[in-house]
């Protein structure tokens, strides 16, 4: 397996947006977080799943998750991370993978849950997720124009796909980013 630094090489290699790497770096932190309940012991894997993912987006967004195969598998990234990685893309992007496994269904219901709940964390006095509960989350959630890249419907279908109650998913998903945002370990 590629250690923790090669990924953040890769990854800087073809993303060079703060945005991009911002959200990078969320999405690899809310993996580790929920790693350490439903996978201990690969909390690197599960980050450099979640820094991964969108290793294509800001150069081929247009080819997401079909070049960020080819990119992966370019950079002799192992074959299951890369298809945890592009999983993520399911029913979205012309990705073949589906997620399967709880690292790849837990990715798939975060990722785009991460962009809406930093999107509503911007409009927020405090700029921060300390003190964001998940009813904020939800009220925005229901304006289909807030946010409007963030798919709803993925994230339904990811929590759907988890067992998880939506309001669960959104909780779990918050105090993940708490823990990102203050670089904290619950």
């Amino acid at each position: 397996m590629i250690t923790f630094d090669r990924a953040r090489e890769i990854l800087e290699k073809y993303n060079k947006d703060a945005f991009h790497l911002h959200h990078a770096d969320t999405v690899s932190g809310v993996m580790r977080h929920f790693a350490r309940e439903y996978d201990p012991g690969n909390e690197e894997k599960w980050a450099i799943v979640g820094l991964l993912h969108d290793v294509d987006f800001e150069l081929y967004p247009e080819e997401h998750c079909v070049k960020g195969e080819e990119i992966l598998k370019g950079e002799g990234v192992d074959e299951d991370i890369m298809r945890s990685c592009m999983s993520h893309g399911w029913g979205l992007s012309g990705t073949t993978y589906k997620p399967e496994h709880i690292m790849e269904k837990v990715l798939f219901a975060t990722d785009e849950l991460t962009g809406l709940i930093g999107a509503v964390v911007l409009m927020r006095p405090s700029k921060s997720t300390l003190d964001l509960e998940t009813p904020s989350v939800k009220k925005k959630f229901k304006d289909k124009k807030f946010a409007a890249g963030c798919s709803r419907d993925v994230i339904i279908n990811g929590a759907a796909d988890l067992g998880w109650e939506l309001d669960d998913l959104i909780g779990r998903t918050i105090i993940a980013m708490r823990e990102v945002e203050t670089g904290a370990k619950s």
